[in-house]
């Protein structure tokens, strides 16, 4: 049983995201905390089931493809939830970028699994998952605030419907998201060993 907590944890953070959804789509001061809670508590265990797999020694074909397919599914589907709760700040655009980029990656990593490889994260690829959980953190902070009382309610209005930091904060998110699927596509070596395969075929 413990060898396969870290599955645990990652089945659990792909269970929660429908109740986050849910929540996010429920105008009232204690859904929006609540969908704020289980967000953060979905993102720790993102952390908590890679620490884990790496301390018990746990590295399985199952954990690989169920780690990134949980966090895409609870980001994409916040993102996406988002667009519709928020369209002025969350354009449908800049989601379409950010899952496009995923979709991408994850065929590469199909296809590398396919081939018996592993697709290991680069470095540059957790900054952009920190930067996509803080911005989401953010929006539901405020969204959240904006249902409390006086001084909060009125900050967090102005956050969501005047001031333009939340979607510059999503832009940097867009152009990392897409720098990082960039970066993939360009160097990894599994694309670079295919692409002398072919000029030395020629």
């Amino acid at each position: 049983m413990r060898r396969h907590l870290p599955n645990i944890l990652t089945v659990t953070r792909i269970a929660l995201t429908p109740v986050v959804l849910l929540l996010l789509t429920t105008q009232t001061l204690w859904a929006q905390a609540g969908a704020l809670l289980l967000f953060m508590l979905a993102s720790v265990s993102d952390y908590l089931d890679g620490r884990l797999a790496r301390e018990m020694n746990v590295d399985s074909r199952l954990g690989r493809f169920l780690d990134p397919l949980a966090d895409k599914v609870l980001v994409l589907g916040t993102f996406a939830t988002l667009a519709f709760e928020q369209p002025e700040t969350v354009p449908w655009w800049a989601v379409g970028l950010i899952a496009a980029r995923d979709v991408v990656i994850t065929v590469l990593r199909t296809w590398a699994e396919a081939r018996g490889e592993n697709l290991r994260t680069l470095p540059l690829a957790k900054s952009k998952t920190v930067a996509q959980l803080f911005f989401l953190v953010t929006m539901l902070a405020l969204l959240t605030a904006r249902h409390l009382p006086g001084p909060l309610e009125r900050s967090a209005t102005w956050m969501l419907d005047q001031s333009l930091i939340p979607y510059a904060l999503l832009m940097v998110v867009v152009a990392l998201t897409v720098a990082t699927g960039a970066i993939y596509l360009y160097y990894h070596p599994l694309l670079s060993r295919a692409a002398s395969a072919r000029r030395s075929g020629r």
